[in-house]
Parts: C-alpha cells; structure tokens; sequence
C-alpha cells in the first residue's frame, strides 16, 4: 500500500459496498400477510422501492470503482489521468452520495409517516366499536420497522460516502 490515504479509500468504497448490498435483501424480504389473505410487500410502497434502488445503485457504483481505488492503493497514483476524468469521478462521487440520502429520507419518512396513519387509522376503528384490527396495526408497525431497519444500512453507506467524497477532496489539485 502506498499512502494511507489511498487505503482509507480503498477501504471506504468497501464499505460503502457492503453496505448498500446489506440493505437491499433486508428490504426485500420485507412483508407481511393478514389472516385474511390479504399481502403487503416492500414493492407496494414506491418509497420502499427508491430505498431498494439507491442501495442497488450505490452498491454497483462502489463495485465500479473498487478496482480503480485498489489500483490508487497499490500504485499510488490514480488511474484517471487529466483534469476532465479526475472532476468526472468527484462529481459522480458527490451524486451518488446525496442519491443514498435521498434514498434514506425516503425509507425512514416513508416508515415514519405511515406508521403514525396506521395507527390512526386503527384508533378511529377501534372508537368506533370495530375491534378487529389489532393484526393489522401489530403486523404493519413490524413491517414498517423492518423498513426503518433496512434503511439503516443505506444510512451507513451514505455516511462512509460523505467521508470518502471528504478525503477525495484533498486529493484534488
């Protein structure tokens, strides 16, 4: 290894990998099911879904880069030469990371505000003398808190990013 900087990179966008892979089968497997019949699945809520894709789209984008920071680690010099590819990698760099934020707002607003309609909703049943919907709020608080659970790993990745788009900075001239 070269410098510890370029180890530190190489390092962050494993991380940063590895996370985004950790939320996508958490949010996957996701769901629930009434006793009536009647499913629910990450892919029903389209908030869930942009949590799936920013991970997916962040875990392929560290995958893309790997080699190139493992390359920086080694050699010590980058594998983009000129000022047009070095500004190109920082840029995208700064997108993906604020496209995993966004991803994690939406996964954690999403859990957040449909949790609280649940359980309005399966107040004002219940005031009104239907008392059948404990499974509902039971079930789809778990489901929204697994929600939440498979966000945290986006979260994660996004904060490894926002370091490593940090340290990249430096390294600009």
């Amino acid at each position: 290894m070269e410098t510890p900087r370029a180890f530190a990179i190489l390092v962050l966008r494993l991380f940063t990998m590895l996370l985004c892979a950790a939320s996508v089968p958490l949010m996957v497997s996701n769901s629930f099911e009434l006793s009536g019949g009647d499913k629910t699945k990450y892919s029903d809520i389209k908030a869930y879904r942009y949590v799936v894709a920013a991970a997916v789209i962040g875990f392929v984008y560290s995958l893309f880069q790997l080699p190139f920071a493992l390359y920086y680690a080694i050699k010590g010099k980058r594998a983009f030469h000129g000022r047009f590819l070095g500004l190109l990698d920082f840029f995208v760099d700064k997108v993906m990371t604020f496209f995993m934020a966004s991803g994690v707002g939406a996964g954690f607003g999403v859990s957040s505000e449909l949790k609280r309609y649940v359980n309005g909703f399966v107040d004002t049943m219940e005031t009104s003398g239907i008392d059948t919907f404990d499974e509902l709020r039971n079930k789809s608080l778990k489901f929204f808190d697994r929600g939440n659970l498979a966000t945290t790993p986006l979260l994660a990745g996004f904060t490894v990013m926002a370091v490593l788009t940090t340290i990249t900075s430096y390294t600009r001239k």
